[in-house]
């Protein structure tokens, strides 16, 4: 029989908000990305010597696409499945690592993190991809140290003491965010912590709404999988746009709380805040885009 996720969870309010942490509350994404992430990749997966791509495709889908947010496993096929499709890298004769074993751990596996990769000890390609994963741990420990919140968060936090549990609704490792959020002595307003050892988010947010009464979880953040966690766990959502978050966590505070404890915010309010979110981040890689321009304009020639 599974195991229900969070059973010593005992809501002590009437509401929820569930809030992701890298790149939602914490300006980390950037750094993690570029300076821990990326460079872990390219060390352990030996691509050095397309390093300049694997770059711009690691930040295209962690930072700047509509797949950012997604679990660390989910993105390394999307980049190499970039890298793949990509005629700079053909012209390289780059022979990419087989990664088929791991597309199948990934697409059949319960939970993705580093304990189920561990149990295949026989399978040398998820055996590096374990390497990979604590060596992106790694580096994270070593480098991530002294970046606050987004300005709002911690009044966001205050604002909701006594009026809503909260919830952190992550894909990074729990150890990473209990670390950074207790640095800026954040877990004093926090519920119940969850993250890649507990399951996905729609996992995680749906373990904890059956608490709760229609319309009274809500989820904060910064990717269009939290919109999807959120919608398939029947929550609410609020979007902190990317690179747009300081006036994001502004308008959460000036009017976003006040709609979501007056029970105004299911409606014309969430829709107009979706569909802004939904323009914030462009569908295709730069490089696509660009080589659908020359296409046309040498028709039109």
């Amino acid at each position: 029989m599974k195991q229900r996720l969070f059973p010593d969870f005992q809501p002590t309010c009437k509401r929820l908000v569930c809030i992701d942490s890298d790149g939602c509350a914490f300006d980390t994404m950037e750094l993690k990305h570029k300076e821990c992430f990326c460079p872990a990749t390219v060390q352990v997966w030996g691509l050095q010597a397309i390093s300049k791509f694997v770059r711009e495709a690691w930040e295209y889908c962690n930072l700047y696409s509509k797949d950012r947010g997604r679990s660390r496993f989910h993105e390394l096929i999307l980049v190499f499945d970039l890298l793949r499709e990509r005629e700079e890298v053909k012209e390289y004769n780059f022979d990419l690592p087989d990664i088929t074993s791991f597309r199948h751990w990934v697409a059949t596996s319960p939970v993705l993190n580093n304990e189920e990769l561990a149990k295949h000890k026989d399978d040398p390609v998820l055996q590096r991809a374990l390497q990979w994963s604590l060596e992106m741990n790694r580096r994270v420990a070593e480098m991530v140290k002294g970046v606050p919140p987004f300005p709002g968060v911690e009044q966001t936090l205050r604002l909701l003491k006594g009026k809503a549990d909260i919830a952190i609704v992550s894909a990074t490792p729990k150890e990473a965010v209990r670390r950074e959020w207790a640095e800026h002595d954040l877990m004093q307003f926090v519920s119940v912590a969850c993250a890649q050892e507990d399951g996905n988010k729609r996992q995680c947010i749906h373990a904890l709404a059956g608490h709760y009464a229609d319309h009274q979880v809500l989820m904060i953040g910064d990717a269009p999988g939290d919109l999807e966690a959120a919608r398939e766990s029947g929550a609410l959502f609020f979007p902190i746009l990317p690179g747009d978050e300081l006036h994001s966590w502004k308008q959460f505070v000036s009017d976003g709380i006040h709609h979501f404890l007056n029970n105004t915010y299911a409606g014309e309010y969430e829709m107009e805040l979706i569909k802004a979110f939904n323009h914030s981040l462009p569908d295709s890689p730069p490089w696509r885009r660009k080589y659908d321009s020359c296409s046309h304009l040498a028709e039109d020639n």
